[in-house]
């Protein structure tokens, strides 16, 4: 079986969804707590990005595209393993931003009901979802500030 961006594509995504289907529905499970919150999952698509970069874009690159100009970053983007790299840096940090969030609102005792949609802003439109928890988590001070209040 060759290792093509395609293949590895069907790879990665199983892997991030695991990683947000845990956080929504087994949040506190001791599993989330090691694969997510503790980040197995977001460092293996980490590492993974690494090897993408290390493997396709920086040695072997030929040279078209760059991070210039809009027509630039589309040209390297044609490129299908610079364009898997993008796709799993998105599930990376997407899914890493996705464990703070609930690694902070269990802090914070924020409802679990009130995270999730941030979680799933954040699984689809990334900063929308972050933007949205933000304004959730005015309502739950941490336990340093409740205490000094």
């Amino acid at each position: 079986m060759a290792l093509t961006p395609d293949f590895l594509f069907t790879l990665a995504n199983p892997l991030a969804l695991l990683g947000w289907a845990l956080l929504v529905l087994a949040p506190r499970w001791r599993g989330t707590r090691w694969l997510v919150l503790g980040g197995a999952l977001p460092l293996a698509l980490a590492g993974a990005y690494g090897l993408l970069i290390g493997t396709h874009y920086l040695g072997a690159h030929g040279g078209e595209g760059g991070f210039g100009s809009l027509a630039q970053v589309a040209a390297l983007f044609r490129d299908p393993w610079a364009l898997l790299a993008g796709w799993v840096h998105y599930l990376c940090f997407d899914l890493f931003t996705g464990a703070w969030e609930a690694r902070d609102a269990q802090r914070r005792g924020v409802p679990h009901l009130l995270l999730v949609p941030c979680l799933l802003l954040t699984f689809l439109f990334g900063p929308l979802g972050l933007l949205l928890y933000f304004g959730v988590r005015q309502r739950y001070p941490s336990v340093s500030q409740s205490a000094v209040a």
